[in-house]
């Protein structure tokens, strides 16, 4: 076989979401309202959280690492997007751009399994409330939360040193706003074979894994749930459930829809709007899923806001 002549790439072309300047200052507006409010949101969800004794449970600790997982999720993200809104040539060097996709990856990978272990949380503390603060012990809490975090990063950084030892020997332009794997697959001359077999692999066990946590233990939480006496305990449970699956359903559909389907069928315009919903709205809408919602946090919202008064 003959060799690659493989040019070395100093910097990638982002094309962002549109090309049309009469969109560019209305979507910078939007997308930087979205960013303030996702900032605010998530990192005052942690300061709340631990400003207030009460909230010193499993629950909130779970909700404080998803938190700050969605933080830095959005700031990887988001910023560039809204940079390139602003110049004419979107530009960002080779290494910028592998430590965006390693951080995507590591944060991406860190909310699936998160969910998984608030789902398992949940059935916890629907299931045995009398065992609850046993079985979810500090200790437990740190493992739930640790195994995820190293996990997150040992895949993301062996997926991005696979991504950038490829040969990118054609075009620099990526068709995306931020660097993500497909668009990247789609400029390299190498054999990419290996590479979405992996990315199959790995997507494939992690989404089924965190997935048949989540089925089985809301399998026992409803029917907990159906067998309660009380229909005010079962509102309650079903209200802090329903949120839970919303957050669910929306980003792993969305994952679902971007990562495990062939490469035949994928469009990467239609990809990038699907990318929008995982990477810059979801990030918004947790912590008013999480926690506006729930009354012990508005609560403690009001005493932060009386003291500070």
């Amino acid at each position: 076989m003959a060799q690659i002549n493989c040019t070395q790439v100093t910097e990638f072309i982002l094309m962002g979401l549109t090309d049309r300047q009469e969109l560019k200052t209305p979507l910078f507006v939007i997308f930087l309202s979205i960013y303030l409010f996702t900032a605010v949101g998530n990192l005052g969800l942690i300061l709340v959280i631990r400003a207030d004794a009460k909230l010193n449970t499993p629950m909130y600790f779970f909700l404080s690492n998803l938190a700050a997982v969605d933080f830095c999720y959005s700031s990887v993200i988001t910023p560039k997007m809204l940079g390139n809104f602003l110049h004419k040539r979107n530009s960002i060097s080779f290494n910028a751009c592998a430590a965006q996709l390693g951080c995507f990856l590591a944060f991406m990978t860190a909310e699936c399994l998160l969910l998984a272990s608030m789902a398992y949380d949940r059935y916890v503390a629907i299931c045995n409330p009398l065992l609850y603060m046993v079985v979810m012990s500090r200790a437990i809490c740190i493992q739930l939360v640790a195994v995820p975090y190293s996990y997150s990063f040992l895949v993301a950084l062996f997926h991005a040193i696979l991504t950038f030892r490829l040969c990118y020997c054609s075009s620099n332009v990526i068709n995306h706003f931020y660097c993500d794997d497909m668009p990247l697959l789609r400029l390299t001359c190498s054999d990419t074979h290996s590479k979405q077999l992996w990315i199959f692999a790995c997507a494939g066990i992690m989404f089924i894994s965190s997935l048949l946590i989540i089925f089985v233990s809301y399998m026992f939480i409803i029917s907990a749930i159906l067998g309660m006496r009380s229909a005010e305990g079962r509102r309650k449970a079903f209200s802090t459930c329903g949120s839970h699956m919303l957050a669910v359903t929306i980003f792993y559909g969305t994952l679902i829809f971007m990562y495990l389907q062939p490469s035949s069928n994928h469009s990467l315009d239609t990809d990038k709007m699907a990318s929008v919903f995982y990477t810059v709205i979801i990030p918004m809408l947790n912590p008013l899923i999480y926690s506006l919602r729930n009354k012990e946090v508005k609560e403690a919202l009001k005493k932060v806001i009386i003291n500070r008064n």
